[in-house]
């Protein structure tokens, strides 16, 4: 059952926040590892990893989620679990890639117009984001 669900905005700007406290860190760490500007292989595969475990340790958040006060759940009210995740960001991803963006777009006007505000890849790995705290 989707309850107080957060709308485009407050994702978008959770999104943002994840972007420059996390990814823009790591992004940098990749660079000073590797020595590599063009390969970015390594901190790819950190925030692929950011992104895949912190929701699941830490009850649906991540960094930029906790800021906004939201954070991911299950429909079904089941703890979010690693599957969830691997669905959400890895095969939502491969759609997203195979469509040229195009997903991304649907995505973004499924959030907005949406009732229960859920994405693809929410509707994929049956979750949602809500501002309901755990």
């Amino acid at each position: 059952m989707v309850t107080n669900p957060a709308g485009f905005w407050i994702r978008l700007g959770a999104n943002i926040l994840d972007g420059l406290i996390i990814g823009v860190p790591l992004a940098i760490l990749g660079i000073l590892i590797t020595g590599d500007m063009e390969n970015s292989t390594f901190s790819s595969s950190l925030t692929f990893a950011y992104t895949l475990i912190l929701p699941v340790v830490w009850f649906g958040y991540t960094v930029g989620k906790k800021i906004c006060g939201i954070r991911i759940v299950k429909v079904n009210g089941e703890k979010l679990g690693i599957g969830a995740m691997l669905l959400r960001t890895f095969v939502a991803g491969i759609i997203y890639g195979i469509t040229f963006g195009i997903a991304a777009i649907v995505t973004a006007f499924m959030i907005g117009l949406r009732k229960d505000k859920r994405s693809i890849h929410d509707l994929i790995a049956g979750t949602y984001v809500t501002h309901e705290k755990p």
